[in-house]
């Protein structure tokens, strides 16, 4: 019965709101953070809704060619 709700518990929160998962925020830049992004980051999305956010960098990162 505890495995079923853990599952459960998973599946609510990769489902809710705007939580795309970690593949999503790391394709886009980011890095998934439990709590709060670190300092010179800001909050771009959730990987799992409330818990673990997707930081992103404030400054954008230029490649020269």
């Amino acid at each position: 019965m505890g495995i079923l709700m853990v599952i459960v518990i998973f599946i609510s929160l990769t489902q809710h709101g705007n939580a795309r998962g970690p593949e999503d925020c790391n394709h886009e830049g980011g890095l998934c953070r439990v709590g709060n992004c670190v300092a010179g980051e800001y909050l771009a999305q959730y990987c799992f809704e409330p818990i673990i956010l997707c930081c992103k960098s404030l400054s954008p990162t230029t490649t020269k060619s």
